[in-house]
């Protein structure tokens, strides 16, 4: 799914942040086994850049050129701090800057989470620690009844245009006049401000894209919206997203099993439940864990 600009917050007139001040994430001690094992450039640095390509709430909201909020902003802190090492963020245009930098040894990682599909796992390696699902952002109390895409025959449905919902949602208006059933309008909006506007407008009945910033949107809707359809594939396969990292690289390893500690210890599953992630927790991080096409 798309990257999502800092100005979607700014459009919607809501606050940056879901986290309350009361929530604390444990502070980590540093591992000196993992420190030892870290490429020696990095020890020599003392420090990592982690790129990323704008703000995707409510995993990364960038707040300048260096400075990040939200759970990967908290995930960096804490992989940091068992490290041993700075990792400082730095932001640059499109997924494509992403992957080069991390290829041209510019930047050495990129904390993500970015979508894992086995046709990048041919030039970067992902340390996956989330799921993705494919859910719809509702008016309350879903008056159009949609739990599913067998519910949006004759419904109005907004999505990011030219993106793998708006493939999937055509591909289901087809299922449904196949059957007999009224065709989905299908509303294709070139942002995500547009798209949730126009449910919280009444102009669609739903809004069919990413479960994480859906719920991000929803939790700042003033109790506008919902979600609906919540852990379903929704036409899609296993969509995992991880931190970016080189190919075959010793990071990876590293980074890996500093994830493993991090599950361990809670402090994944504090940062998670921080910024009402809950639904997209894995079991336990993995190593290029796609498999097969996510749709």
């Amino acid at each position: 799914m798309m990257k999502i600009a800092t100005a979607i917050t700014l459009a919607l007139g809501l606050t940056a942040t879901l986290a309350h001040a009361a929530d604390v994430i444990p502070t980590q001690k540093v591992d000196q086994a993992l420190h030892d094992r870290l490429p020696d450039d990095i020890k020599k640095a003392g420090k990592m850049i982690s790129v990323n390509n704008g703000s995707f709430p409510p995993y990364e909201i960038v707040n300048g050129p260096h400075s990040m909020d939200g759970a990967s902003a908290d995930l960096t802190l804490a992989l940091s701090q068992l490290l041993g090492v700075k990792i400082e963020h730095a932001t640059v245009s499109g997924l494509s800057g992403v992957l080069a930098g991390i290829n041209s040894g510019r930047y050495q990682l990129a904390i993500g989470p970015v979508g894992d599909y086995p046709d990048r796992q041919k030039k970067v390696d992902f340390v996956d620690f989330v799921q993705e699902f494919v859910v719809f952002g509702v008016q309350k109390g879903n008056p159009a009844k949609i739990n599913g895409l067998k519910d949006t025959c004759g419904k109005r449905i907004a999505v990011m245009a030219a993106g793998s919902a708006e493939q999937v949602i055509r591909k289901q208006s087809a299922a449904c006049t196949a059957a007999g059933k009224p065709a989905v309008t299908v509303q294709s909006f070139t942002d995500q401000p547009s798209s949730i506007l126009a449910v919280r407008s009444k102009r669609s009945d739903a809004f069919f894209s990413s479960q994480a910033p859906l719920t991000y949107f929803v939790e700042q809707a003033h109790g506008q919206l919902e979600l609906a359809g919540k852990g379903q594939k929704n036409g899609f396969g296993d969509i995992f997203q991880g931190t970016v990292v080189p190919k075959n690289s010793q990071l990876g390893k590293v980074v890996l099993d500093g994830y493993k500690e991090l599950y361990q210890n809670g402090t994944y599953a504090a940062i998670m439940k921080k910024w009402k992630l809950d639904g997209n927790m894995i079991d336990a991080p993995g190593f290029n864990l796609a498999k097969g096409a996510a749709q």
